[in-house]
């Protein structure tokens, strides 16, 4: 059975990191995109498009869409990435969007919500709220690579990190080479 994924994108830097995640997510699951009003403008500044993604694309401000409610069924969220407002609206509960409100309906129905933050450096109250997030059963992965895997590009960069979303999503890939211990 085809798995099923939200991907919301905030303004926050980083939109290379959401735009890998859908290139490799579009290939085998049925995706829907919510790209906020300063993620768009933000992209654009970073050279990014979301635009071309076999997906379904839903305003931000689609409050009726079917990913709105318990009711539809879908594998999992990401938010990639997630500003701080994004952070502190999902950790408090108020759904006052599209992508808040779709997440509140992962954690309210238990489904896996992904929160890829991209803040540096990290406040009392953003420390706060992403344990609020994660009490409540978001799951907080701050876009922070590892370099084990001797990175050459910027895209292998991007790579490790969205291997690590996709290894909680349960989505297969190759994207980088897992740790295997130290050579002797």
């Amino acid at each position: 059975m085809q798995k099923e994924f939200v991907i919301g994108v905030t303004g926050a830097s980083g939109a290379c990191y959401a735009q890998r995640l859908l290139e490799v997510l579009c290939r085998d699951a049925k995706v829907h995109i919510i790209v906020s009003n300063v993620a768009g403008q933000i992209a654009a500044h970073e050279g990014v498009s979301f635009e071309g993604f076999n997906a379904t694309y839903h305003a931000i401000d689609r409050m009726d869409a079917s990913i709105a409610s318990g009711s539809h069924p879908f594998d999992g969220m990401v938010v990639i990435p997630c500003s701080a407002k994004t952070l502190a609206a999902v950790a408090s509960g108020y759904s006052d969007n599209l992508i808040t409100r779709t997440a509140d309906v992962c954690l309210k129905e238990h489904r896996t919500c992904i929160l890829v933050t991209r803040e540096t450096p990290l406040s009392k109250i953003h420390l706060k709220n992403m344990l609020a997030a994660e009490d409540a059963g978001a799951t907080i992965m701050p876009a922070c690579p590892g370099f084990y895997h001797n990175p050459d590009t910027i895209n292998d960069l991007v790579d490790m990190v969205v291997a690590r979303v996709l290894d909680h999503l349960g989505v297969e890939h190759t994207l980088v080479k897992r740790w295997s211990g130290y050579d002797a």
